[in-house]
């Protein structure tokens, strides 16, 4: 059985402060160019230099793969809202600053992943704590576009714009995938969506 201790197949060939940070990458490279139903886990091994059995001392899954890249675009902004929601203040400055910084979050791969959010394997019950944090990061978007703008109803798909546009960068991505995207400007155009409502 091969164990973490013994020498890789080939000297590193991935960023990455870990192994697991390098069987990420690859698999985020895998996962946005082939597809993540054509791409096995012997692929990412093969991509990162690493035996298939060593992977698995990272990642138990190829499922655990997916759900740790799709944390990885949630999760900060999550915890970022939160904390921004906390310490009161404008709620359209608040709602400017995450969404800036929800941008810079689904920027911060050198790959697309965000775009993996449509896999139809994602409705599995293995991926319900990544949609329950993009639910809840999309629920405190929802709160602060209301108090910009009581006078919308709960039910009013306004809404939903900024955190819309914010998502909209992954397919901007995906569309022009060599122009480069300011943070910033994205920010600012989720926020004017509140006007728009």
């Amino acid at each position: 059985m091969y164990s973490p201790g013994r020498p890789r197949l080939v000297d590193r060939r991935r960023p990455g402060a870990t192994p697991a940070d390098e069987i990420l990458d690859a698999a985020a490279e895998l996962f946005t160019t082939r597809g993540y139903t054509a791409t096995s886990t012997r692929a990412i091994a093969d991509a990162v230099g690493l035996r298939q059995a060593s992977l698995y001392t990272h990642f138990p899954t190829k499922a655990a793969i997916l759900c740790a890249l799709l944390d990885a675009t949630v999760a900060p902004a999550l915890e970022h809202a939160r904390r921004l929601r906390a310490g009161g203040g404008d709620p359209r400055e608040t709602l400017l600053t995450l969404a800036t910084l929800d941008v810079e979050g689904l920027l911060a791969s050198r790959w697309n992943v965000g775009m993996l959010y449509v896999l139809p394997e994602v409705a599995g019950d293995e991926f319900a704590e990544f949609r329950d944090a993009r639910s809840a990061l999309r629920e405190i978007y929802r709160e602060l576009v209301a108090l910009c703008r009581p006078d919308l109803d709960a039910d009013d798909p306004a809404l939903d714009l900024p955190f819309r546009v914010v998502e909209a960068v992954i397919a901007h991505r995906q569309d022009h995938p060599s122009v480069p995207v300011d943070a910033a400007r994205w920010g600012r155009a989720a926020a004017r969506a509140v006007e728009l409502g």
